[in-house]
């Protein structure tokens, strides 16, 4: 069969010729249909993701397969790697079958951007009041875009969405704005005095600035998800000692794979309700020639 390979770190995976992997005792084989170039895949294959392995590396930490048993549709679970080759073995328990009149392309391309703020929303947060208030930071971003459909199936009566981008922001159905500014320091973000909680896809200065400067009218839960504009914040400690402010990350790890398990049905479910997002299908043969694609949600097919 052929797989995606890893053999440098840093360099796109090669479309190469492996032996058909044999299932152990816990495992099921399926025949992969589709899986996505998530941001994370990417990351992973630098060898400098915290939960890189070792070489060789098959990047896709998901996708949508039919189980050769039955022959029945179902999304997996191959964090950190496996899932860009003909046929994967999983688990039995990082699978479940997908819903009917769900597009397993939709899927590749987004559960795991939805399962980030599902997650972060139902793991890393406590007690959020009915109808909450959330603002997402970066929410043009793919991850972002979906965050604003997941956070309103949650529960949240109110959105507010940061993006450089005002067009594309304006598309995306949040109520509110904040147009992220080239000088940070510049950006007004006092429309985020009202949030019950910050789902972060930006971190790094934006963040600092974000958690610094907003006057919060009520206790504010913070959740980073991911780096987009930076890895590392300066945050004074005054900011701790004057606002009421709990700070946490999600993300493998965070939240233990117990938790996660029972969410994913639901997150297959809620993809009834999503809006359809753009996916690019590519064959994994062209893998070299597409892995620095990040203006087109790819998915690829063995």
């Amino acid at each position: 069969m052929h797989s995606a390979l890893v053999t440098v770190w840093v360099e796109a995976p090669k479309y190469t010729q492996v032996p058909v992997p044999s299932p152990t005792t816990d495992e099921v084989s399926i025949k992969v249909i589709c899986s996505g170039l998530h941001f994370v895949v990417r990351s992973l294959a630098t060898g400098n993701h915290y939960a890189s392995g070792e070489l060789p590396h098959t990047p896709g930490v998901d996708g949508v397969g039919r189980r050769l048993s039955d022959n029945k549709l179902v999304y997996f679970i191959s964090f950190p790697g496996g899932g860009f080759q003909e046929i994967i073995n999983v688990s039995s328990r990082k699978m479940a079958e997908l819903p009917d009149g769900v597009n397993p392309y939709q899927v590749a391309g987004y559960a795991n951007p939805v399962l980030s703020s599902w997650m972060a929303l139902k793991a890393r947060t406590h007690e959020l009041p009915e109808n909450f208030t959330v603002f997402v930071m970066g929410a043009t971003s793919a991850s972002g875009k979906v965050a604003v459909e997941v956070a309103r199936v949650l529960g949240a009566g109110k959105v507010i969405g940061m993006s450089r981008n005002a067009e594309t922001l304006a598309e995306i159905g949040v109520d509110e704005t904040i147009i992220l500014q080239n000088d940070i320091s510049t950006t007004d973000c006092s429309a985020a005095a009202g949030a019950d909680v910050i789902l972060d896809y930006l971190y790094g200065p934006v963040a600092q600035h974000v958690l610094s400067t907003v006057k919060f009218t009520r206790p504010v839960q913070y959740v980073h998800i991911g780096g987009l504009a930076g890895t590392e914040m300066m945050l004074p400690g005054s900011v701790l000692r004057s606002k009421n402010l709990t700070i946490r990350g999600a993300g493998p790890g965070s939240w233990s794979r117990e938790a996660m398990r029972p969410e994913i049905p639901k997150i297959l479910n809620a993809f009834k309700t999503f809006k359809t997002q753009k996916v690019k299908v590519v064959p994994l043969s062209q893998i070299e020639e597409h892995w620095h694609n990040k203006d087109e949600r790819i998915v690829f097919t063995p």
